[in-house]
């Protein structure tokens, strides 16, 4: 999931280089809620493997 996102950051960047800035700002847009996505699952597993391991 975060290689997604930092897809979607790549194609912002270089859609912006190139002066496209409704598609640089929809990619931007997608590759933050992936990345928010990817955070707020990567703290629910750290969290449950201590949980579970105890």
């Amino acid at each position: 999931m975060l290689h997604y996102a930092v897809v979607f950051f790549v194609i912002a960047l270089i859609a912006a280089l190139f002066g496209f800035g409704g598609i640089a700002a929809s990619a931007a847009g997608i590759a933050k809620i992936l990345f928010v996505l990817f955070a707020i699952l990567a703290i629910a597993s750290f969290l449950f493997g201590v949980i579970r391991k105890g």
